[in-house]
């Protein structure tokens, strides 16, 4: 838990000031923050729109991060770059991208999962590969896993 006391005058959103004060925070994670009661204001639940006011205690409760419900699989990988904050890999032509229905395993996820052994980020608190592209499955070039 984390606790943030206003100090100087605001009159500001309590979503504008959070992102203000804490800019690692989106407006949209602290606006689901609110909805899920994991922000209160002196110890109460508060709409985005409640102005901030000097006294005001803000509390923000972190997020647990889970396991992601996808099965690591040691998959091989043509990793062409990878450090501690990426990893580059030319896909297979051919290989699912996420776990969906009729593809559960044997996609770049499942692989990825396997080969950063839990060193992965957590993006929606969720430890999930954060895997960026524009590939489908019948295209290969290489794309970005960010590692925690």
């Amino acid at each position: 838990m984390e606790e943030i006391k206003v100090i100087e005058e605001s009159k500001e959103r309590i979503d504008k000031y959070i992102s203000r004060k804490k800019p690692e925070l989106s407006r949209m994670m602290i606006k689901k923050k609110i909805e899920q009661q994991e922000i209160l204001v002196n110890g109460n639940v508060v709409k985005t729109s409640y102005l901030v006011q000097i006294g005001d205690v803000i509390t923000i409760t972190k997020t647990q991060i889970k396991e992601a419900n996808i099965q690591a699989q040691d998959i091989p990988l043509d990793i062409v770059y990878e450090d501690n904050d990426i990893i580059v890999v030319n896909k297979q032509k051919g290989m699912v991208v996420h776990p969906a229905v009729g593809n559960l395993d044997g996609t770049l996820v499942n692989a990825i999962m396997a080969h950063c052994k839990g060193n992965l980020s957590g993006i929606g608190g969720e430890l999930r590969p954060g895997i960026v592209h524009r590939l489908d499955k019948d295209t290969s070039r290489a794309f970005n896993c960010c590692k925690e």
